[in-house]
């Protein structure tokens, strides 16, 4: 009889257990989401998140099913990107991307100080900034990549007085709200009067601030055009870029957004690279890994795009020296 009860004892032990863990698997897993953070717009952003999802997809997340991505864009208003970061954050998102520079990894920053963040697409001076400690060991909530832009202003200007022998007069149209805009003011005040060229500033922070500037070009016309890149200009670079086409302006870019849309010319980091790399931090995160440990990445490419169509619609001959040394030709 002992022998009986004991052994029910055991068998409804074990379908108990059996219960649990049929239970316990027939529960949805826990699907992670991403936060993604734009300073521009979704139209602009469009390939750079084709690029993350397809290396995700590669390294098992398929979005919908295995991951889900919650995205909000400022459209270029810098007033914004404060109190989406707070969305994303209220939405508990597993991780936030940022993409857009500086002010964008501050808000995310100032939104949360325990979710992860992973910047690209920005980030000239994130330790000067206080982001990160050290690019080797981050040692806060922030890691990913940075992106040197800084560095490359006398290099840009050098190209397009190659491009342009006879330039003197270089308009740059800069936004003074972002950090990175300002260090590379200095550098291209800096570096003018080694090249001989004459800067001069135009400060650009809102949709509105165009009009004006436009006037002023036109008023004065430069030999040259150079914009260094950030949320405003990113936003408006079709505007840009048709601007200078009708004008008749050589110009020069950070980005290659700007060269795809009827730009002269540009130089800067292969943000495509850096893009698809951006799976392998959402990777580590997601299993566990600390972003305070993960290194800051700096960039490994660069990239010299011609625009020999606008080249031509602006009644311009490009050095063939110049042209040799370009990574990609638009012909």
């Amino acid at each position: 009889m002992e022998n009986l009860k004991s052994l029910g004892l055991s068998l409804i032990a074990f379908m108990l257990a059996v219960t649990s863990v049929v239970a316990e698997a027939q529960q949805p897993k826990k699907v992670p989401r991403i936060g993604y953070l734009s300073a521009i717009d979704r139209a602009t952003e469009s390939s750079r998140i084709e690029a993350i999802r397809l290396a995700l997809r590669e390294l098992g997340y398929i979005e919908g099913q295995t991951v889900t991505t919650e995205y909000r864009y400022a459209d270029g208003n810098p007033n914004r990107i404060g109190k989406l970061a707070e969305e994303l954050v209220r939405l508990k998102v597993d991780l936030i991307v940022t993409t857009g520079g500086d002010p964008v990894i501050r808000a995310a920053k100032n939104a949360t100080q325990t979710i992860p963040i992973v910047m690209v697409g920005g980030g000239s001076e994130p330790i000067g900034a206080g982001f990160v400690e050290s690019l080797a060991r981050p040692g806060g909530n922030i890691t990913g990549f940075t992106n040197l832009g800084t560095e490359l202003t006398g290099k840009r200007l050098e190209l397009l007085q190659e491009a342009v022998p006879k330039i003197v007069r270089v308009a740059v149209l800069y936004e003074s709200t972002i950090p990175g805009n300002m260090i590379q003011m200095k550098e291209a005040r800096a570096t003018a009067p080694t090249l001989r060229l004459a800067v001069q500033a135009f400060d650009v922070r809102d949709a509105e601030g165009f009009e004006r500037v436009f006037a002023a070009l036109k008023k004065q016309p430069p030999d040259g055009l150079y914009v260094p890149g950030g949320p405003v200009m990113n936003t408006h670079a079709k505007q840009i870029v048709a601007f200078a086409s009708k004008n008749r302006l050589p110009s020069i870019y950070s980005r290659t957004e700007f060269v795809n849309a009827g730009g002269l010319m540009s130089y800067g980091t292969d943000l495509g690279h850096s893009y698809r790399r951006v799976a392998y931090y959402v990777d580590r995160i997601l299993k566990g890994a600390k972003p305070a440990d993960l290194p800051v990445e700096q960039p490994k490419k660069f990239e010299f795009v011609v625009n020999l169509k606008t080249a031509k619609q602006i009644g311009l001959t490009i050095p063939p020296n110049v042209l040799a040394r370009a990574d990609r030709v638009i012909r």
